[in-house]
């Protein structure tokens, strides 16, 4: 089965540059005086964007960034961050993003990886960085004196074939690969982004880590048209409600499962009002999170899917009437898809098989890593003339034409928008001495509740220790790729063939809660506070207690628990928790002290907390 978008391919403007710097600037001479970026309280027009990456660009030329030249960006989310990327692509250079809340060990890893010889970063962000490498020149974009005076006299180079970024995403060999992404796959994005949602400008938020390549929409597809950009802070749920309101936010784009923590308060819903999209992707939309959305949202909602591999997104669903699941939709402008069998033949309609993406979008490949670029993306001149990336992915084609997803052909997980290869955690595992086997797998024992856990068979020889596994894989993987649990097994389940058998791990009971130290007091002890902040936990955690000194991430807390949470007690207690709040007072103890103790912040007491618990039971 194969599918091309049945509309005419739009080209871009008479005369445009071929590069995507070249069309922002483009932008910025239609707009110059139009507000471009907002960042806290900073307000920075067109002009000011345009000119101070001109600047930033031509320092960069003048250290040797050329078209090749991959440059790291490490820095928290300002203005600043946007005109780094824009000062790179200017410069004719490609970006690798690095984010600073990432273990050192991981970022080393990466900047290695990359031959990194160029590092733009601030001063905050370059402390959580691990530089050994003397060759590399450390550029902090909060020194004036980068900015030359002058741009009169650079030019842009490059052209749209030279590498926009590279994006490093995980690998199942225990290593991350870089996806590299030429100018052309981001500028054919554009074109079809243009033709699935349209281009009419508007005020978006955007929420996405430039670690992950839907940011590259947010940031430089809308300022590329010239839509004016809220640059959310934290990268996360907390305060969206209210930037959405204050700067009456028309574009949204987000996973599902942070969609779910935004609107866990009810209240949120209506501070959807003034959006006229909400994209949706990174991971299956549930039909429940639709249903829910619609009660109150009437805007336009679109389901997303794309790989890194394929330049951000390649099918777009404007999601209506729901069913049982959300197709994935229809390819957009200059992409193909095809559904193939092991035989790398063509399947009828509605038959299931693997997807292969063509078109203009697909990457180059990887970085420095031919022989997984020639696995991955292949050339089959009797299904299209286009390279073809394999996914991975398993579809089928429904009577409309529409795609749905139905799961992967191999073990690749996807949870909370993270695409995650479970061999990259197993390979760190079994390098320790008390790990003689490990395997991952993703469990849902509870709806929407969705956690890794790892299956471990111990060595003879050392005796295992939990605490001290779980340490080493949170200091060398990002907190969404560590474990909820570890479990123990005397061996592992095998097919008849002899291969081990995940769909048995699968079948066997949650794992067991970790132990609640009982020696210690417990949340009835009659501090009213600390009741109702273990209850919150507890539900949210799905366990029957919560010892007062036990921490909540060694009982299997991840980040989006962290904000139902946080959603849950504003909305008990009626005042601000920020989620810096709730990973510093991480027992239930030290939070309810800090809630009690701390006035001035919340204005709460233990009888404003025993009313509130009153009424919640």
């Amino acid at each position: 089965m194969s599918l091309a978008p049945e509309i005419e391919r739009a080209r871009p403007e008479s005369g445009a540059s071929p590069t995507i710097a070249g069309l922002f600037s483009q932008q910025a001479a239609r707009s110059p005086q139009a507000i471009a970026l907002i960042a806290g309280n900073r307000q920075v027009t067109y002009l000011e964007v345009d000119d101070q990456s001109t600047l930033l660009a031509a320092y960069l030329r003048s250290l040797g960034v050329r078209p090749g030249t991959l440059v790291g960006v490490a820095m928290g989310r300002t203005e600043k961050l946007l005109i780094s990327l824009l000062a790179i692509l200017k410069a004719g250079g490609a970006y690798v993003p690095l984010d600073p809340n990432y273990p050192k060990e991981r970022l080393s890893l990466v900047i290695e990886d990359a031959n990194i010889s160029v590092l733009l970063t601030t001063p905050d962000a370059n402390a959580s960085l691990n530089i050994n490498r003397t060759s590399i020149k450390v550029i902090d974009v909060n020194d004036p004196s980068i900015f030359g005076s002058s741009v009169s006299d650079f030019s842009l180079q490059g052209c749209d074939e030279d590498l926009a970024y590279v994006i490093y995403t995980s690998g199942s060999t225990g290593k991350p690969k870089g996806v590299m992404i030429e100018n052309r796959n981001v500028m054919s994005f554009f074109r079809g982004m243009d033709l699935a949602i349209g281009c009419e400008p508007g005020t978006w938020l955007a929420v996405t880590s430039i670690s992950f390549d839907i940011s590259v929409l947010e940031l430089l597809w809308t300022l590329t048209r010239g839509f004016r950009v809220v640059i959310h802070a934290d990268a996360g749920s907390d305060k969206m409600a209210e930037e959405i309101v204050r700067h009456q936010v028309t574009h949204l784009q987000m996973t599902p499962s942070l969609a779910r923590m935004l609107i866990l308060d009810d209240r949120n819903l209506s501070a959807l009002g003034s959006l006229r999209q909400l994209l949706l992707g990174g991971e299956a939309v549930p039909a429940s999170l639709i249903h829910h959305l619609r009660r109150e949202f009437k805007g336009q909602i679109f389901n997303m899917y794309g790989p890194t591999e394929t330049t951000i997104w390649s099918t777009t669903y404007p999601v209506e009437e729901v069913g049982a699941s959300v197709p994935i939709g229809r390819p957009i402008e200059g992409t193909e898809l095809h559904i193939l069998d092991s035989e790398f033949r063509p399947v009828s309609s509605g038959e299931v098989g693997e997807l292969f993406i063509a078109g203009e979008g697909v990457a180059r490949g990887y970085w420095e890593r031919p022989e997984l670029t020639a696995e991955r993306f292949l050339s089959l001149p009797a299904i299209t003339p286009y390279r073809l990336y394999r996914t991975g992915d398993l579809t089928r084609s429904l009577p409309d034409g529409n795609l749905e997803y139905l799961g992967r052909a191999d073990y690749q997980i996807k949870l909370r928008g993270h695409r995650i290869e479970p061999g990259e955690i197993e390979a760190i595992l079994e390098r320790r001495a008390d790990v003689a086997q490990a395997v991952v797998v993703l469990r849902e024992d509870r709806e929407g509740d969705k956690r890794l856990v790892a299956y471990l068979v111990g060595s003879q020889s050392v005796e295992a220790d939990i605490g001290a596994i779980r340490k080493s894989v949170e200091s060398e993987l990002p907190e969404y790729m560590v474990p909820s649990s570890f479990v123990f097994l005397p061996s592992l389940p095998l097919t008849d063939n002899g291969k081990i058998d995940r769909k048995a791990l699968l079948k066997l009971p949650p794992p067991a809660l970790p132990a609640v130290n009982t020696s210690r007091p417990q949340s009835e002890s009659g501090n009213v506070m600390e009741s109702l902040v273990a209850r919150v936990w507890q539900e949210a955690l799905g366990i029957p207690a919560v010892g007062l000194e036990e921490n909540f991430f060694d009982l299997g807390a991840h980040s989006l628990t962290v904000a139902e949470v946080q959603a849950k007690l504003q909305s008990e207690l009626g005042c601000e928790i920020t989620l810096v709040d709730l990973f510093q007072y991480s027992t239930v103890k030290a939070l309810a002290a800090h809630l009690i103790g701390k006035p001035s912040r919340s204005q709460l007491s233990d009888r404003a907390a025993r009313r509130r618990l009153a009424r919640s039971n």
